[in-house]
C-alpha cells in the first residue's frame, strides 16, 4: 500500500485543552496558554476548536503579552516566539 494513505497519526490520542468554565474569569488566560500550546505541538486546528477563539484574536491581547513577558522573563524563547507571532497576526 502506497504511504500517501497511511494515516500514521491514527493511533495517537486526540489533544485535549483543560479549560475552566466559558463565564470563568480565567477562561481567556487559559484560552490563550492553550492556544500557545496547541501552536507549539502544529496543532492550532484543536486548540482552536476547544477554546472558540482563532490564532490572533484581539481579544486575548492583554493575556497574549503577559504570557510573552513571562516567556521572556524565563527565558523560554519557543513560547517567547509563538506569543510575537500571535501578536501579530491581531495586526493583520
Amino acid at each position: 500500500m502506497s504511504r500517501a494513505f497511511v494515516n500514521e497519526d491514527a493511533n495517537e490520542p486526540e489533544r485535549r485543552y483543560v479549560l475552566p468554565p466559558r463565564d470563568d474569569p480565567g477562561y481567556d488566560e487559559a484560552a490563550s496558554i492553550a492556544l500557545l500550546d496547541g501552536a507549539d505541538v502544529g496543532d492550532s486546528y484543536s486548540a482552536e476548536q476547544a477554546t472558540g477563539y482563532k490564532w490572533g484574536e484581539p481579544g486575548l491581547k492583554p493575556h497574549i503579552e503577559r504570557l510573552l513577558a513571562r516567556a521572556e522573563a524565563d527565558g523560554d524563547d519557543r513560547r517567547a516566539t509563538l506569543a510575537r507571532r500571535f501578536l501579530r497576526a491581531i495586526k493583520r
